[in-house]
């Protein structure tokens, strides 16, 4: 996501993320109103009002036009579609975490669960997603593509923890690797 677009994303939150604010546009969205109005629909002071429209105008999100001596306001549907359109969509969304490191979590559980020195698994975690990190590891362990009897899989196990069988039952469970008449491979 490109910085401007953030930027944008980020004011639309904040805009949007207090209750008062969220309220008018629910009213804008379905009727004109004028500060007045606002006012008495909200239970609010006019100035509140007034501090609330132009933090949406700033993302114009509320368009106003003059009526005689009062202004009316009304939510800007083809602009809040458009930031829908260009900002909303699951690659932009996605994109927020570019700069997070992602693997972050799964380093410290593996430094927690394998000796730094003899490469073992001090023990097999009980949290299933934790445990699912020590068995994507282990997966590798496995070339993609080679097939291995039952008994060379429980030597390369047996390296890593004394309990082969239960890894073995969790690397299937997680579709990790695939047996068959004895034979196993790694799924990719």
């Amino acid at each position: 996501m490109q910085p401007e677009q953030f930027n944008i994303l980020l004011r639309f939150f904040k805009a949007l993320a207090d209750d008062s604010r969220l309220k008018i546009v629910g009213i804008l969205a379905n009727q004109e109103c004028s500060v007045e109005e606002l006012a008495v629909l909200l239970q609010l002071k006019e100035p509140t009002v007034s501090h609330h429209l132009a933090k949406l105008k700033e993302l114009n999100l509320v368009t106003m036009r003059p009526e005689g001596n009062s202004r009316l306001y009304q939510l800007d549907s083809e602009a809040l579609q458009s930031i829908s359109k260009e900002i909303f969509t699951p690659e932009k969304i996605a994109s927020l975490i570019e700069d997070v490191d992602t693997e972050a979590w799964e380093s410290k559980v593996l430094k927690n669960y394998i000796e730094d020195d003899t490469q073992r698994l001090k023990e097999i975690p009980a949290s299933r997603k934790k445990r699912l990190v020590i068995l994507k590891w282990l997966a590798n362990q496995f070339d993609v593509g080679v097939n291995y009897p039952e008994r060379l899989v429980n030597e390369i196990l047996k390296r890593y923890h004394p309990d082969c069988a239960t890894l073995r039952r969790e690397l299937i469970a997680c579709q990790l690797m695939q047996r068959e008449n004895g034979v196993y491979w790694r799924t990719t």
